[in-house]
């Protein structure tokens, strides 16, 4: 059951209107890694997660913390879009450079959303499922989510630096705070997983089980020009489970075969060379 409540989670109080910052702003509501997708996430996620109950309820808490953040970000949208009319789209567009770079205000707030955020990225892209990863994992789900954390702080921060507007970035400051803690919590619950079960997903099948494979899960493969890779942490020493050490093949050779398919049918109409016969 989820309850709303009318307050939002932190004041949302702008000082000017800013149609071409709320254009921005919507990569963080309904980007790839935006509010949109960490709240469809975390909720799958806590939906339909099994086992230990505080894992499902630290995502259930996290995920309907984002809905909050989902509205928060709709009420600085429409506040920067108050006033906004087609004439200040046309004003807008007269400086070169934010013509070029931004076209102009996202003319969808004026004709889709009539002054209001929208579930898109700021190109207008809508949002899509296929941003959210819920596994089942828990461990490959956590790691998700600090990924998703870490790109959703990265793109808040860089829009901070866009706006002099002391009241968004307020807004900004507390996404800032409570994405940095969120980093620090999927941390946590990852090195808590990692340590109960190991650190390779899936912890379930066991590096034995891979058999006559086993030697190439500690190989590094030199596939690049320059040979600087060798000196990275994953080329040399221990693996962080103990399994083995790890090995830096320079110019590694090939240990497959060359393919060789078959020549399909004619009906198939490759267009090869008339050697193909009917089978």
């Amino acid at each position: 059951m989820f309850r709303h409540q009318k307050e939002l989670q932190f004041e949302v109080k702008v000082e000017r209107p800013d149609p071409l910052l709320a254009r921005q702003i919507q990569e963080v509501l309904g980007g790839q890694f935006g509010e949109m997708t960490v709240m469809m996430q975390y909720l799958f996620q806590g939906f339909n997660c099994r086992g230990e109950e505080k894992y499902k309820d630290m995502l259930m808490d996290i995920g309907t913390e984002e809905i909050g953040h989902v509205e928060m970000l709709c009420a600085l949208i429409s506040q920067l879009l108050d006033g906004a009319s087609p004439e200040a789209q046309a004003e807008a567009a007269e400086d070169p450079a934010i013509a070029a770079i931004m076209g102009g205000m996202n003319p969808q707030h004026l004709l889709v959303s009539g002054l209001g955020g929208l579930p898109t990225n700021s190109n207008g892209v809508p949002w899509n499922g296929n941003y959210i990863v819920a596994s089942g994992n828990l461990l490959a789900d956590m790691r998700s989510n600090l990924h998703a954390e870490s790109q959703g702080r990265l793109q808040v921060a860089r829009l901070y630096h866009m706006t002099k507007d002391e009241g968004v970035r307020a807004v900004f400051r507390k996404m800032l705070a409570r994405d940095r803690y969120h980093q620090y919590q999927w941390m946590e619950a990852i090195a808590e997983l990692e340590e109960k079960n190991g650190v390779a997903v899936p912890a379930s099948f066991p590096p034995e089980a891979e058999q006559e494979a086993q030697p190439h899960a500690f190989e590094f493969w030199d596939l690049s020009e320059g040979s600087e890779s060798a000196e990275g942490r994953w080329a040399k020493g221990s693996a962080p489970d103990g399994t083995g050490d790890y090995v830096y093949l320079k110019d590694p050779a090939p240990q497959g075969q060359k393919p060789m398919p078959a020549v399909p049918p004619t009906a198939i109409h490759h267009d090869l060379d008339g050697k193909a016969t009917d089978k």
